[in-house]
């Protein structure tokens, strides 16, 4: 199976995997499966933790190749099918890194990982939690 970490996955994945559902656990210890992790994660890292509002993420971003790499994820750039559906679907919310992930899934035809409700809600998007 082929998945998409979204953030909080992601970053539960690495940090606090008791965080994890017991479904996404198993999709992401699973080392038969694709684990892809967009490159608006580690833009939303990035920014929170410039912003102070995560300081945990220090460590991930010095080395995210790596981390990456040990938590058998690779990462996915952005097209520009991608950021086109990503402005253009008719979804009401307005954060540009969930919108990114759910326009990634939807091109991709790929599962998110995600514990957020507000991302399993929207239109055309499978949820694993």
């Amino acid at each position: 199976m082929r998945a998409i970490l979204d953030t909080n996955a992601f970053l539960w994945a690495v940090r606090e995997p008791a965080k994890l559902s017991r479904a996404a656990s198993e999709v992401i210890s699973d080392r038969a499966n694709s684990l892809v992790v967009p490159a608006c994660v580690s833009w939303e890292l990035a920014i929170k933790h410039r912003r102070g509002r995560l300081p945990e993420a220090a460590p991930i971003l010095a080395d995210y190749a790596g981390t990456l790499a040990r938590l058998g994820g690779a990462a996915l750039a952005m097209s520009d099918a991608h950021t086109l559906v990503a402005g253009g679907m008719e979804w009401d919310h307005a954060d540009p890194f969930d919108r990114m992930v759910v326009a990634i899934a939807i091109v991709e035809n790929l599962p998110i990982v995600t514990a957020d409700r507000i991302v399993a809600g929207a239109p055309g998007v499978r949820v694993i939690w």
